[in-house]
């Protein structure tokens, strides 16, 4: 299986200010690129192939429930048709907040995100 991570222009958007104010998050969306080629589908299911990652930034001091969340959405093709011949994934980066100051992203946020995903 072949995996590719891409960043929508939301989760770049998004990221910039948080980039700024936690140094270390550079190094740790480095470790979950790697992480999400592993294991494509890691974090919570929030239903249709999209999926909410628990980042804890050692540049914020606090564990993992009151650190970051990224939002992921998988896209699969299938490649072969009689038998099976693998197949190509691409996680897209979506969303990206911080739980200290959004609680949490509402199910019709999630489906605009990836209803307007523009990838670069």
């Amino acid at each position: 299986m072949k995996v590719t991570v891409r960043v929508a222009l939301s989760f770049k958007r998004q990221a910039k200010p948080l980039l700024k104010k936690y140094p270390s998050l550079i190094r740790e969306l480095s470790q979950l690129e790697s992480d999400l080629k592993e294991n494509p589908r890691m974090g919570t299911s929030l239903g249709n192939n999209t999926y909410k990652i628990r980042l804890a930034p050692k540049s914020k001091n606090k564990g993992k429930s009151g650190g970051l969340r990224v939002i992921s959405h998988l896209e699969t093709e299938i490649i072969g048709f009689a038998e099976y011949n693998g197949e190509n994934t691409t996680v897209i980066l979506i969303s990206i907040y911080d739980k200290s100051t959004t609680a949490s992203i509402s199910d019709k946020e999630i489906k605009e995100f990836i209803r307007n995903i523009d990838v670069d």
